[in-house]
């Protein structure tokens, strides 16, 4: 089976989608034929999905209204065959969102995801890459329909999280067999939800996985300039977004800003990055704080790979490889098989 397109919205949308796409794979092929590689090991679909993205980013962010910048970037995006080996069930709410649904054999666990995007865009662009993580982590994954920015700054998505987390404990899930997912701004999401659900003294998940997490609202580190022309996310958008989910709160504020924050006393945290995004300084610099603190974490990083790299799936040897880590993890945190795994976080002192 091989990725697909799926189209929806406006017709205009659609078709400027669609010629862009056409454009990008044009402009990449010739790119690659003078020159090669854009850096090394990509391949050409990554190559092309990175231009579309660029571009359709762009487009979006530029749009007059946050409202027509969403229903363009939903207007295309892409599947891969992992959507179809899952059930995915909407939930009406509260909380608001979609069940993605292993085969029963296969689920080990339960997870509650927190998508990317910004903190503007739906839950819809990021529904491949929910499944690929969904299908790697065994685990029944509600996805929740957080509050959007500019309309509902902080904290309305931490309290949607929150209420989402207590909902599944409510409904019958084990916390040992329980994780908390979440790429870009979910990722910044879920290690806010972690230090909220710590200084309530509620229940801690067993594990919470981080793809490409956005730690640090003042956008700090050179390589939010330096990696800007291999990733699909730019500096401005990220400023932007920061300045409408604090809407005058200090970013600095450990809620919004996790690298900032007392880490101490948290479960086990996994974060995958790539070394080509503008994110990564930020996510090291994370990192290590957490490990100054105690807190059992695990960072892997895949060399020249852009923003959730990990959602091209079955396309590119490189996300193979992170969500066949990232079930690797799942099975040594929640199963639990030491003869199989080595369990590799360090007890926190």
């Amino acid at each position: 089976m091989t990725a697909s397109l799926e189209l929806s919205g406006r017709g205009t949308y659609r078709l400027r989608n669609v010629i862009s796409l056409l454009w990008s794979s044009l402009y990449v092929s010739l790119r690659r034929l003078i020159r090669g590689p854009h850096l090394p090991n990509w391949n050409w679909a990554l190559e092309v999905t990175t231009h579309f993205l660029r571009t359709q980013s762009r487009i979006a962010f530029d749009m007059p209204h946050i409202v027509e910048g969403r229903e363009y970037q939903d207007a295309l995006i892409f599947h891969s065959p992992a959507v179809a080996r899952l059930r995915i069930e909407p939930v009406a709410g509260p909380p608001r969102g979609h069940w993605y649904l292993p085969p029963p054999e296969r689920r080990v666990a339960t997870a509650l995801y927190l998508h990317g995007g910004g903190y503007a865009y739906h839950a819809r662009a990021h529904r491949n890459l929910i499944a690929l993580v969904a299908w790697a982590a065994k685990a029944g994954t509600f996805a929740l329909d957080y509050r959007l920015i500019p309309e509902h700054p902080f904290p309305a998505q931490l309290d949607d999280a929150l209420a989402a987390y207590e909902w599944l404990l409510a409904s019958g899930v084990d916390p040992r067999r329980l994780l908390l997912a979440g790429d870009s701004a979910g990722g910044n999401l879920v290690l806010s939800l972690l230090l909220s659900l710590r200084d309530r003294k509620l229940p801690l998940p067993a594990l919470s996985l981080c793809i490409c997490p956005w730690t640090d609202l003042t956008n700090s580190g050179a390589n939010m300039r330096a990696n800007e022309d291999h990733d699909w996310v730019e500096k401005r958008m990220a400023d932007r977004w920061a300045r409408w989910l604090c809407q005058g709160r200090d970013p600095r504020d450990p809620l919004l800003s996790p690298v900032m924050a007392d880490l101490r006393g948290l479960p086990p945290v996994y974060v995958q990055a790539g070394s080509a995004e503008i994110l990564y300084d930020m996510i090291c610099a994370f990192v290590q704080r957490a490990q100054e603190q105690g807190c059992p974490i695990l960072l892997d990083v895949w060399k020249h790979m852009p923003h959730d790299f990990q959602a091209y799936g079955d396309v590119l040897p490189q996300s193979q490889e992170a969500l066949a880590r990232i079930e690797q993890i799942v099975d040594a945190c929640v199963r639990r098989k030491p003869d199989d795994i080595a369990y590799p976080f360090q007890s926190q002192p």
